[in-house]
């Protein structure tokens, strides 16, 4: 009896296991591809040994005893690319020094819902990243330049520790559609109102509705001189004068600049260049001509951008430039003949223009960097056909890159720093990572003629 029992259990464990085997394997394959391929591989970083140092800034314990007054502005830009996200987060630092008050920096955001990780393109990414895995400095609560007396930033975990119950400003009880819309209200008009608004609130703990729209949203970045109206200061702004990336940037820069300085000196100080704000690392490299060119689904957003007589993004548009975009009469039509060799030039087209680029110069030209997103068989293909229109001594991409596991997921920064230093940059006027490496390089004295566009 006691043996028959046993048979019987055993049959039933086993059919357990096997039903359970069935379904799990069901459970697995009906997953979206890129949860597979979250399971399948290895997974990507979250950066914690970043996130603990921003719980750990030094100020942090004269700040909790001191009456310091801070602003956060948690409606940064979600599931888009780093570019936006930058742009939100020096307006917002500007209006925090403006105001006197501590700018609350968070995290990169791709995803929102509390998750670890994200799909982009089927494959797994982080759903966030700390912001000091991409920038050290004052942006996330560096060391402020000598004579600066703003408050320093600090991280969006130590505000609500010392700001449990903060006034929340709603962005649409300032905001309105002309304030977006309105091309002849300027990104300082709007800067004005916000700053006289918070400078009436006494709470030292202020923070924007989470769910808002920026306060600058797209269509101040779509719309020509809107931002220029702010320049004179952000210009003069710690800021951008002492913009810094991580030390994961460094790094990645150093163990990668035979690719884009192939005749470097060798490294005289830790990182190999000096990294003191306002020094030689922000000086051009000589014979270093940048490329920016967007690929993939940028093709369909170029189409749109042409069809919506778009504009080219924020700083990409001062006077002083040689190439300029005039928009073409608004009837409704594409304008693809004028717009799309522009935004999404063919090969031919970067050809000729890399050559005339080249003849124009006032230095020579000798390398050639490709920030880029294109596939690997493109980029080759691009780059046979530069060669075989000039005798260049190195051609480069992004793609050549040699990143670690934790620089990978950042490693546009990288692009942007290598373009920051480009003796000449070709960027994509449309393009808002353009137009920070372009804002970068008119803050810190590279030459206007040095930035071309497409």
């Amino acid at each position: 009896m006691a043996h028959s029992l046993f048979i019987q259990r055993s049959r039933l464990i086993f059919i357990a296991l096997v039903v359970g085997t069935v379904l799990t394997a069901l459970a697995y394959y009906r997953k979206p591809t890129w949860m597979r391929a979250l399971l399948a591989q290895r997974l990507p970083p979250l950066y914690d040994n970043f996130r603990e140092q921003e719980q750990e800034l030094p100020h942090y314990k004269e700040y909790a005893t001191k009456h310091i007054k801070y602003f956060f502005a948690p409606n940064h830009p979600v599931g888009m690319g780093w570019g936006n996200v930058m742009q939100d987060y020096i307006m917002m630092n500007l209006l925090a020094r403006a105001t006197n008050r501590s700018f609350v920096f968070d995290d990169y955001v791709w995803n929102s819902d509390g998750s670890l990780y994200s799909d982009f393109n089927g494959k797994p990414i982080p759903s966030r990243i700390p912001l000091s895995a991409i920038l050290s400095g004052p942006m996330v609560g560096g060391e402020p330049p000598p004579g600066d007396n703003g408050f320093r930033a600090v991280s969006k975990d130590f505000f609500q520790s010392i700001c449990p119950y903060p006034t929340v400003l709603q962005v649409p009880s300032i905001n309105d559609d002309r304030m977006g819309r309105d091309g002849n209200i300027s990104a300082a008009d709007v800067l004005d109102i916000w700053v006289h608004k918070i400078n009436s609130i006494n709470d030292p703990c202020l923070q924007l509705g989470e769910s808002d729209n920026p306060i600058f949203d797209y269509w101040f970045y779509g719309q020509k001189t809107r931002l220029l109206s702010v320049w004179p200061e952000l210009s003069a702004s710690p800021i951008i004068t002492h913009w810094q990336w991580s030390s994961l940037i460094y790094n990645a820069y150093d163990n990668n600049r035979h690719i884009f300085d192939p005749h470097a000196p060798p490294p005289t100080s830790e990182h190999g260049y000096n990294v003191t704000p306002g020094c030689s690392y922000y000086q051009d490299i000589p014979g270093l001509l940048v490329l920016h060119v967007r690929r993939g689904d940028f093709e369909g957003h170029c189409k749109y951008l042409c069809r919506s007589n778009s504009d080219w993004n924020a700083f990409n548009s001062f006077p002083e430039f040689i190439d300029q975009y005039l928009l073409p009469e608004n009837d409704g039509t594409l304008h693809g003949d004028q717009c799309l060799p522009h935004c999404y030039p063919s090969i031919a087209q970067m050809v000729q223009k890399v050559s005339r680029v080249r003849a124009e110069s006032k230095e020579p030209l000798k390398y050639v960097y490709i920030m880029t997103n294109g596939a690997v068989s493109w980029v080759d293909e691009l780059k046979a056909a530069l060669l075989s229109e000039g005798e260049w001594d190195q051609i480069a991409s992004s793609r050549d890159l040699e990143l670690t596991w934790e620089q990978k997921f950042v490693g546009q920064a990288l692009d942007m720093f290598i373009a920051q230093r480009a003796q000449v940059l070709v960027g994509n006027g449309w393009s808002s990572l353009t137009s920070n490496v372009v804002m970068l390089r008119m803050a810190h004295g590279m030459p206007p003629h040095s930035n071309r566009f497409w």
